[in-house]
């Protein structure tokens, strides 16, 4: 699996396990809901201030994002 993949699991398994939609997942992080639908598929590449909104709305340290990649 390459990395975006796993990274969007990764993503999409945090959100879900914190019980968020992707439209209040994106909210929370300032991110377009397309945009977020698109990092969970593994067809976009986030940037580290992206992944850092995430973290941050996911109440998550960013090291734990990647999980085991």
């Amino acid at each position: 699996m390459d990395t975006r993949r796993a990274l969007g699991l990764q993503i999409r398994m945090a959100r879900e396990g914190a019980g968020l939609s992707q439209e209040e997942l994106a909210h929370r992080s300032k991110i377009h809901v397309t945009y977020l639908s698109g990092l969970e598929n593994g067809k976009r590449n986030p940037s580290f201030l992206v992944l850092a909104r995430l973290a941050t709305a996911l109440e998550l340290r960013m090291g734990e994002l990647f999980g085991s990649l």
